[in-house]
């Protein structure tokens, strides 16, 4: 495999296959080198490998163990005193050293994560075309089709060499909408955490920006904005782009796993729909949050000693995230003997006009959850027209309520206490993101269903004490699950991402728990993420081999496994 910095000339190092991809040729030298973040191993370098480099004389004298340089950009990370801050720290690391950046981020990724991710990319998001410094990832634009295939190779990786394309459209981000062309920072964020908690290799993976334009207005109207200027293409237009972008990258990258990152609800699942059986797709906002609910699910249902297919769950926020939450449960009940009919009349689901009813305005990917109307035509209702959450709880007395609605506080105490009043141990997960529009916080949960409540939020939370009791606060944050995901596949080169990989993710994330034990989290810490990546990646591949999915054979799982996780040391350097 060989790489490039798009600074640098072509052919700047070859990785070595074998021996665990961590013996680099050099074929840059000079200030080529230090240039190269891949490359660059700044004042590590010995004063042999200076020597042979062409390094004399462009380094100080002195020479750092890996070790004495983490500790040393580690603590003027924390001298950053904004979030924001330490993002600009962190992503400046990344662009002079990509081994350090790594390998901070590894050591520290319950820390970091908020920051090299969600929440705090957002704002960075907001800001790329005024912070615009160093390319990185892929740019397509949508009025210039006809030089994509280039723009995919000048990224400088063999195709055989690609594990993993990272793709937004950038209309749904984070929750702030559409930003346009600055949404390759979230494709480079979720590229990171790939790297990061599961070990694929940096110079596997490549993000990837649609720019089809924005209805951003402050985006339009700023001098410095860098995409496409014009409203954002919709139509036959925008899925004949879709179409030549899949068409291109699978011919280019026919190994690669095709991530979708925050595409619009219009989009999200129809294509998903369009694509995921003709290559290996998968997308993180429908299927990944699925997965890492399901995971809280199965662990919530075991504690409260209950089949994951005798739950009344209501949904609140009927979107992409909610809807795809509700097919994996679905799926899951499936599997565990219900009918499809039976497991579809489990869920209750509240759009933006309250409950999904069979006759009312819905997208497609609602219908199937629509109930009869004639069920609800008895109920006792607080209003007149739309069927509220409050109507929903009362009537339904659920024991799984989940909040995709991004509705502050719209986990009531009387509400919350109604749920309470009819099932033992409920089930409540507030996962709107950021914490300003969580349907409710942990401390109130806990208090208002006299610490019964099994708990599991989008947001991260401090554990609470409640009568002497803590609860430690699962977040359910997808990370959990889609870098496991991915190197499960990239182990296997699967063929297909399959609702049954899925499902086994997250039934390996809900594994790592006992939920039993008194203040248990639902799910597993962050801290543990790369051994939930590497877990989450064995079960991956081996429903891949079981479904016919898989293109290379699982000799020894376990292993290979092992053998594909990046770890983030000095390599070996050859030259010649």
């Amino acid at each position: 495999m060989s790489a490039d910095s798009e600074d640098m000339p072509l052919r700047s190092f070859e990785i070595q296959p074998g021996a665990g991809r961590n013996r680099i040729r050099f074929l840059a030298r000079g200030y080529d080198v230090l240039t190269n973040p891949f490359l660059n191993r700044g004042t590590a370098f010995t004063y042999a490998e200076r020597k042979a480099l062409g390094l004399a004389g462009l380094l100080p004298t002195g020479v750092m163990s890996l070790e004495a340089q983490l500790h040393r950009t580690y603590a003027q990370y924390r001298e950053k005193t904004s979030d924001l801050a330490k993002y600009s720290h962190l992503s400046s690391l990344r662009d002079r050293n990509e081994v350090l950046f790594y390998r901070l981020l590894s050591e520290h990724l319950e820390e970091m994560l908020p920051i090299v991710y969600t929440p705090t990319i957002g704002e960075a998001i907001q800001r790329f075309s005024h912070w615009y410094a160093r390319p990185h990832g892929v740019f397509l634009s949508i009025d210039n089709q006809a030089g994509l295939e280039q723009a995919l190779l000048s990224y400088g990786i063999d195709g055989d060499d690609v594990d993993l394309l990272v793709v937004t459209d950038s209309e749904g981000i984070l929750g702030i909408g559409d930003q346009g062309v600055g949404g390759i920072q979230i494709a480079i964020g979720k590229a990171s955490v790939y790297t990061a908690a599961a070990g694929i290799h940096p110079r596997r993976a490549i993000p990837i920006v649609l720019d089809v334009g924005t209805d951003n207005l402050e985006l339009l109207s700023d001098e410095l904005y860098l995409g496409e200027r014009h409203g954002r293409v919709r139509g036959e237009r925008y899925d004949a782009f879709i179409e030549h972008f899949v068409e291109t990258a699978t011919r280019l990258f026919p190994h690669a796993m095709l991530h979708w990152e925050d595409f619009g609800a219009s989009n999200a699942h129809r294509i998903l729909q369009t694509y995921r059986d003709r290559c290996c797709t998968f997308n993180d906002d429908v299927q990944g949050t699925a997965a890492i609910v399901l995971a809280a699910a199965i662990s919530g249902s075991k504690a409260a000693g209950l089949n994951p297919a005798d739950q009344r769950i209501v949904i609140h926020g009927a979107g992409t995230a909610g809807i795809g939450i509700a097919d994996l449960i679905r799926d899951e009940m499936i599997r565990r003997g219900l009918t499809p009919q039976e497991a579809y009349a489990r869920f209750w689901c509240l759009g933006s006009k309250g409950l999904i009813v069979e006759g009312m305005p819905m997208r497609p990917f609602q219908a199937p959850y629509a109930r009869p109307a004639q069920e609800v035509a008895g109920w006792a209702r607080s209003g007149e027209g739309r069927i509220g959450l409050a109507d929903v709880v009362r009537n339904v007395q659920p024991t799984m309520l989940i909040g995709t609605s991004a509705q502050r506080g719209s986990f009531t105490e009387e509400l919350v206490r109604d749920m309470a009043a009819h099932t033992h141990r409920p089930i409540i997960m507030p996962l709107s993101n950021p914490t300003r529009k969580c349907e409710a916080v942990p401390a109130d949960l806990l208090a208002w269903t006299q610490g019964r409540a099994l708990i599991a939020t989008g947001s991260p939370f401090d554990p609470v004490t409640f009568e002497g009791t803590r609860f430690d606060i699962a977040q359910a944050n997808n990370a959990l699950v889609f870098p496991g995901l991915g190197l499960g596949v990239a182990v296997c080169r699967a063929s297909r991402v399959s609702d049954g990989m899925i499902a086994a993710a997250a039934r390996a994330v809900a594994s790592l728990v006992d939920p039993r034990l008194p203040g248990e989290a639902l799910l597993p810490s962050i801290d543990q993420l790369r051994f939930v990546s590497a877990t989450v990646a064995l079960a991956v591949a081996e429903a891949a081999a079981a479904e016919g999915l898989a293109t290379v054979e699982l000799t020894d799982p376990v292993q290979q496994v092992f053998e594909s996780m990046w770890t983030p040391s000095y390599p070996e350097i050859i030259v010649e």
